[in-house]
């Protein structure tokens, strides 16, 4: 359970190599969170991480094994978790692959690796999981979506098709799980400086995961359905949102 001031005692993450993922955990663990679980695909590759949250004051740091694509291991994977370290405040659904636009447009297998990792993985995971958390009472699952949801961009159509598919079901997701304890926030992060995006020309109001933790940890406290990062990508997306599409398709990649 959260602690008598409401902070997250007890996360686990699902993608837990992921900058914005580790920066989060960084910042609750600095915000009295003490129980850290980290899945991730290759487990003895995040044992410097481990170290790192321990040394920074969590109590119990696990690193397990996941893997997104692999969906018959996904309800063992969630019901081992949550036995092995009990209640779970907060759930980070923060894997995700961004994959290569041009390669995805000739190439079916890549395409349907991207969709299946972004969309049809972290829906099947999120059954098992939301099983659990209604099953304790209580709990947050966040989602990290991104703005390229909000309306598909031909210059990354198939990254965003598969996180639109995501975002809605976390939304529509969230209004069915109203009242009954488990809580569901989408995250939307506008172009963020990690590894994943380096070399790539920055979109305007760019961020770092740092800034996208931060802003998650505050939608935590204000019990938010939708964080954005930045805040004024808000008023962006809603402009290009409803732009015509003869205009939106002459805007660069």
């Amino acid at each position: 359970m959260r602690d008598a001031l409401g902070m997250v005692q007890s996360v686990l993450v699902l993608g837990g190599t992921s900058e914005i993922a580790l920066a989060t955990v960084r910042a609750l663990v600095a915000d009295r969170t003490r129980t850290v679980v980290l899945a991730v695909r290759e487990p003895e590759r995040s044992r410097q991480e481990e170290a790192a949250l321990r040394a920074a004051g969590a109590e119990t740091v696990e690193v397990v094994a996941f893997d997104a694509l692999d969906f018959d291991s996904h309800d063992s994977f969630v019901n081992d978790a949550f036995d092995n370290y009990g209640d779970f405040d907060l759930v980070l659904l923060a894997f995700g692959m961004l994959g290569d636009q041009a390669v995805a447009e000739h190439d079916a297998g890549h395409t349907r690796e991207v969709v299946q990792t972004n969309f049809t993985g972290a829906v099947n995971v999120t059954v098992p999981l939301v099983a659990r958390l209604r099953a304790q009472g209580h709990g947050t699952l966040a989602i990290l979506s991104t703005v390229a949801a909000e309306r598909a961009r031909k210059a990354n159509y198939v990254y965003g098709a598969s996180k639109a598919g995501l975002d809605a079901f976390g939304q529509g997701l969230g209004d069915s799980l109203h009242g009954s304890g488990v809580h569901v926030m989408v995250v939307r992060p506008g172009f963020v400086h990690t590894k994943m995006t380096e070399g790539m020309e920055p979109a305007p109001f760019a961020t770092t995961a740092d800034k996208v933790a931060e802003a998650i940890l505050a939608g935590l406290r204000n019990g938010a359905h939708t964080v954005w990062a930045p805040g004024i990508l808000r008023f962006v997306m809603a402009v290009l949102r409803h732009l015509p599409r003869a205009v939106f398709r002459r805007l660069p990649g």
